[in-house]
């Protein structure tokens, strides 16, 4: 039975961690206006907001009872420990990034995200540390939500899907095709080690989620209407990474994108 429990909550992290924003950055600032829906509620196409709301506080115990203590005890291993991780994390990402860049015409940050890849998957020992950083290759991150948007494809009505977390039917596309094209995932299942694809995203997940404790909370007990907020949240981080623009201002969340890894 013990077991049972332990493998239910390894799997609840593994799909909670599909919902971290992969576009925030890790210094957030926030203030009062974090807490409050936005005039950009205006834009929001949520015909299915009582589903949504449902599946919402679903989501939120979800993260409340597994995710979050999880992240906090992940905050308590050294420090370099949890610099590495998130290195060796990022990292992986690279490569579907830099196709996504490709995609989105940028030839220029895709040469770059390649070789930050293959500068920290040598020297920097598997990604470990982050050397690229300092010869001035700098981390981007683009996923196939981007490239659609990019592409003209609208986001669609929104939906919170059951621990996937917020998202359209644009960004929901954009993981499915990520799901579908992973090198990284491609290469540990080719050669029999599915068993990492799982460690992977979970191991993100507790990653991400612990950086963005204190900010999550304060948007939590703090909103007037947390559903609200966090929808609002969604689409302005998404907005900031699809048109690249300094995002450092708004509020990452958890269960509010989708990132499969």
């Amino acid at each position: 039975m013990n077991k049972l429990k332990q493998l239910l909550i390894y799997f609840t992290i593994i799909f909670i961690s599909f919902n971290l924003n992969a576009g925030a950055s890790d210094d957030v600032s926030t203030n009062s206006e974090d807490f409050e829906t936005s005039v950009f509620e205006d834009e929001i196409y949520d015909p299915l907001e009582g589903i949504n709301r449902a599946v919402f506080e679903f989501n939120n115990v979800a993260d409340k009872i597994i995710l979050e203590p999880t992240a906090k005890g992940y905050k308590k291993l050294p420090t370099p420990v949890q610099s590495g991780i998130g290195n060796f994390i990022k990292n992986l990402k690279l490569p579907l990034v830099a196709v996504n860049q490709l995609l989105q015409g940028q030839g220029k940050n895709a040469a770059e995200s390649t070789g930050r890849f293959l500068v920290n998957s040598t020297i920097g020992i598997l990604g470990l540390i982050d050397v690229a950083d300092d010869l001035g290759l700098e981390q981007k991150e683009e996923d196939f939500g981007q490239t659609l948007a990019t592409w003209g494809v609208g986001d669609g009505f929104y939906i919170v899907l059951p621990l996937f977390g917020p998202s359209n039917l644009r960004d929901t596309s954009g993981m499915v095709m990520t799901m579908m094209t992973d090198p990284v995932n491609a290469y540990a299942a080719n050669q029999g080690e599915a068993w990492a694809i799982p460690l992977r995203t979970a191991v993100n997940a507790v990653d991400q989620r612990s950086r963005i404790i204190d900010e999550v909370n304060a948007l939590r007990d703090n909103s007037l209407d947390y559903y609200a907020a966090v929808r609002s949240s969604y689409y302005q981080n998404r907005k900031a990474a699809i048109n690249n623009t300094d995002d450092s201002d708004l509020t990452p969340l958890p269960l509010i994108s989708i990132e499969f890894e």
